[in-house]
């Protein structure tokens, strides 16, 4: 690997399961903010957290506001490793496109990284869906990596975790937990 390959900065961001569960190394998490998207069950899920016969929903990136997540920094050596497996992990049906974003880290300083950003124009584009239809979308949908439900439970988790209080996410869970409820 030449000079200056070794020494390029490579970023990840995550908004969603890459906050919680990245699955690869990394040399240092740490919190960031992306200005001009926001965190949204806009993505018919039918590999993850659902299947083309009961899709469900998972998280992606829309226009307007901001989100919180997680950027994470890759040793130049394993890059090519991590983008592979980012690759295979979040473009099962290539519902995301690929681009590197301006976040801020929680120190001030600003990376370009890379993120997922929703795909308006794929077959999955949920789009704008009412806090109901969010959530009979997801009660009840499962997929490979297990229920739905539990992957917004997650999202509400780490979010309160990290002390980021997420009303509407919150009342997703709400609503989700109260279909199930009465199954």
């Amino acid at each position: 690997m030449d000079a200056e390959h070794r020494d390029t900065q490579h970023w990840v961001f995550g908004y969603g399961s890459l906050m919680w569960r990245p699955g690869f190394a990394f040399l240092d998490r740490r919190g960031a903010v992306l200005h001009g998207r926001r965190r949204a069950f806009c993505i018919y899920s039918v590999h993850h957290r659902g299947t083309y016969e009961r899709p469900g929903l998972v998280l992606g990136l829309i226009a307007g506001g901001s989100v919180r997540g997680t950027a994470y920094r890759i040793a130049a050596e394993a890059w090519p490793e991590v983008h592979a497996y980012l690759l295979e992990r979040e473009q099962p049906t290539e519902t995301y496109v690929e681009r590197r974003v301006q976040v801020r880290l929680a120190d001030g300083a600003q990376v370009s990284a890379l993120t997922f950003l929703s795909d308006r124009a794929h077959r999955q584009w949920a789009g704008a869906l009412s806090l109901d239809a969010q959530a009979r979308l997801i009660a009840g949908a499962s997929g490979l990596s297990g229920r739905n439900i539990d992957y917004l439970r997650d999202l509400v988790g780490h979010l309160a975790a990290e002390g980021v209080q997420d009303r509407g996410m919150a009342a997703l869970l709400a609503r989700v937990e109260q279909l199930e409820a009465a199954r």
